[in-house]
């Protein structure tokens, strides 16, 4: 009986032991998560990984052990660590429950809800279980190269995910809006410059860690009395390579910003606070207008040069805009206004900012072209789309709008961004390198709950920097707000709240190293670090030759 018991008791503990690297993944990437909106905790990102990269490391040492030690393969700690992060900083997705302003009813709608977050969290767990299944196999490989590898291989598949429709939670936008100091890194290489020096600090101190471990067992076997002098190098370069990063940031963000009065722009910003309940009823047709007129006419009171409206403003085709009240005020104010509304493409339609000079004529439009999957369209439309409803206030089929749009207005070309494209620097970088003088943002993110529009507005952010624009960002429930070549947010609005604001802002033509180069980092760590290796093996095999 005692023997079955400790049978028993063994086992369970067995259980444990390999269930305990994917609870330690999982809590570090839920740190890693909790750097973001609502908690802010940025500094986490620069410890959190380090758990992960100590269980993969330790997994291969133990693993071409002679005879192999016991021990958990990769993938499994690393999709947990992936589902921690990606599942807490994107947990504003829950918010689209209860749809059934939409007609969902509310069991599908949750349903619909839980598959959209646990999806996106997955995917990231996936990725990081790439990730980890390749860094396994660098061992016996040097530390310095391991992280080298390791960082080069993150930015790698980083850039993979944000060329697809699905992506936002880059590990860079832990950083901001807390940390711009770190976040003008961006002006170099764009955001996986963040990124890299994010994953290569921790990838240093995780490898401090295990080095340490292996110099406490080698004094604890060694046959001599005096003890193991062991100085941490990696923690040293941890340690150095973290100051030098942010004294690089620093002296960016130190430069001072040209304001010269030929440049200025008096921006307006109009916040309906329109609930998206309400998009498909006359009620909230009306209350749109109202609200958008009366704002537009509050602000060219106030002598602002031009007024920006949000994503779908006046929810109507561009055919109709003419007779609206907006359209009418602009015409008898004569300031230019940029009106978000929707545009028609043959039988399908966009969604759009339109420009209407002083005369109330249509002179520039650019349409959305990164659109959010079951929010603005459906994948595999043949089989999902009799039981998914888009997230939008018309039946007609909506299509994106081209990927090398120019957005042309009465002061100079503009940089647009409607929405979701925020969290696509390439986008920003494109309109900025052809010319884009500042930064119009266009979002509805009435959708969710409010860590959505901060985050949001943390995307805005860094694409300020990035390009070195002054950014204005109009949303329909929160948060607006302008933000200066720094980062800097000049104001930022209420949440759920009605609200009209003017500012100042500067056109500039300067281009920062990624406008010019775009992101030359992640090519030239992939390289490198494959080159790195690929002489090492050489190496190798000409002393087994020899």
């Amino acid at each position: 009986m005692q023997k079955k018991q400790n049978k028993k008791q063994g086992r369970q503990g067995e259980k444990l032991t390999a269930l305990l690297p994917c609870l330690i993944a999982l809590a570090s990437g839920i740190l890693m998560g909790l750097t973001v909106a609502p908690v802010g905790a940025w500094f986490l990102a620069w410890i959190a990984l380090v758990p992960l990269w100590v269980l993969v490391v330790t997994s291969a040492k133990r693993k071409n052990q002679s005879p192999p030690a016991p021990s958990s393969p990769p993938a499994p700690p690393a999709l947990f660590w992936g589902i921690g992060y990606h599942g807490v900083a994107l947990s504003w997705i829950t918010g689209i429950h209860p749809m059934t302003w939409l007609g969902v009813p509310w069991l599908p709608s949750l349903a619909i809800t839980l598959f959209c977050w646990g999806f996106i969290s997955l995917l990231g767990g996936v990725f990081v279980a790439i990730w980890a299944a390749v860094m396994v196999r660098l061992n016996g490989q040097k530390p310095w190269l391991r992280v080298l590898i390791g960082t080069a291989l993150w930015c790698g598949l980083e850039s993979l995910w944000s060329a697809g429709p699905l992506w936002w939670s880059s590990l860079a936008y832990t950083q901001s809006p807390h940390n711009l100091v770190i976040v003008h890194l961006g002006q170099l290489s764009g955001p996986n410059t963040v990124t890299a020096g994010i994953v290569a600090v921790n990838g240093l101190i995780a490898e401090g860690w295990t080095n340490r471990r292996d110099a406490e067992g080698a004094e604890r076997t060694s046959v001599s009395s005096a003890p193991l002098r062991f100085v941490n190098k990696y923690w040293v370069s941890a340690t150095g390579l973290l100051i030098t990063l942010h004294l690089i940031g620093f002296i960016l963000y130190s430069r001072p910003i040209a304001q010269l009065p030929e440049a200025a722009l008096k921006v307006g910003i109009v916040q309906g606070n329109i609930p998206n309940r309400l998009l498909r009823s006359s009620e909230g047709f009306r209350r749109a207008q109202e609200n958008y007129t009366s704002g537009y006419i509050t602000l060219a009171n106030q002598g602002v040069d031009a007024v920006l409206t949000p994503e779908g403003a006046l929810p109507i085709f561009q055919r109709n805009l003419m007779e609206t009240a907006l359209v009418a005020a602009v015409k008898e104010k004569g300031v230019v206004a940029w009106i978000g509304a929707f545009g028609e493409r043959r039988d399908s339609y966009t969604i759009s900012l339109f420009t209407f000079n002083s005369k109330s004529e249509i002179v520039s439009r650019y349409d959305k072209s990164k659109l959010v999957p079951l929010g603005e369209y459906i994948p595999f439309e043949g089989i999902l789309g009799g039981i998914i409803q888009r997230l939008s206030p018309l039946e007609a089929h909506q299509v994106p709008g081209s990927t090398n749009q120019i957005f042309d207005t009465p002061f100079g070309r503009a940089i647009a961004s409607i929405c979701y494209e925020s969290a696509f620097p390439e986008q920003f970088r494109r309109q900025a390198a052809a010319g884009g003088q500042f930064i119009l943002s266009s979002s509805n993110d009435a959708h969710y709950t409010a860590s959505m529009p901060f985050q949001h507005h943390a995307q805005d952010i860094m694409r300020a920097i990035e390009t070195d624009r002054w950014s204005a960002r109009a949303t329909n429930t929160g948060y607006s707000g302008f933000i200066d070549p720094h980062g800097r947010t000049l104001w930022i609005s209420g949440y759920n709240t009605y609200e009209t604001h003017a500012e100042t802002i500067y056109r500039r033509q300067t281009q920062t190293l990624y406008v010019r180069w775009g992101d030359w980092l992640t090519p030239l760590l992939l390289i490198s670090s494959g080159g790195a290796w690929l002489l090492i093996q050489l190496s190798h095999t000409r002393k087994i030759s020899d």
